[in-house]
């Protein structure tokens, strides 16, 4: 199954939850698409609940369904949770990180810096968006992608870096410090629908 790269802003609404992570698309329409606008009243199967709850999960992460089933079965061998497990396999992910550190304004727009070959991991080139990023290792900018305007820009706007990232704007170098814990996800997600759903 193809990665979805239609409108963010439709699908954000359609699952109710904020793809873009600037919460703009639900805010000025808080409910579905389609013709009879507010009104709408779908109610959903237990099935339903549950792919609503992985599609809302997966296209946060841009992540196509073969990766994203890939990355839940490995969860399930590790110890712990498996669904909190996911989650924080997710969050490690080479793209997530980056724009964790603010480089972009969208996780789309930074697994582009991270196809296009501008991030560095520990001093050498990654463009692989999935790769999955270990506590202590160090991002950092190829020389010649220093002063990106997008990165500049995204950089002014966002204020915010979670605990388990470290990142300074003079150097433009950041850290993944620690692997987050559930607490420190998103809370819009309930992942133990999403292990339901795959345990049918």
């Amino acid at each position: 199954m193809a990665r979805y790269t239609g409108p963010s802003w439709k699908l954000s609404r359609r699952l109710g939850i904020s793809l873009t992570g600037t919460g703009k698309e639900i805010e000025k329409r808080p409910y579905g698409p389609g013709q009879h606008g507010p009104n709408q009243r779908i109610k959903l199967s237990e099935y339903g609940k549950q792919l609503q709850e992985k599609q809302k999960l997966r296209f946060m992460f841009g992540v196509n369904e073969r990766q994203f089933k890939t990355m839940f079965i490995k969860a399930g061998k590790m110890p712990g949770k498996h669904g909190v497990n996911f989650m924080i396999l997710l969050e490690t992910r080479l793209d997530n990180i980056v724009y964790r550190m603010g480089l972009a304004r969208t996780r789309r727009a930074s697994r582009q810096l991270v196809n296009h070959g501008h991030i560095m991991v520990d001093g050498k080139r990654v463009d692989i968006p999935s790769f999955s990023v270990k506590p202590g290792q160090e991002i950092s900018f190829r020389e010649k992608s220093q002063n990106l305007d997008t990165v500049n820009e995204s950089l002014e706007v966002n204020s915010y870096v979670p605990e388990y990232v470290t990142f300074n704007k003079d150097t433009k170098v950041g850290q993944f410090v620690r692997m987050p814990e559930r607490s420190e996800l998103a809370a819009e997600i309930n992942e133990s629908l999403i292990v339901e759903f795959y345990s049918r």
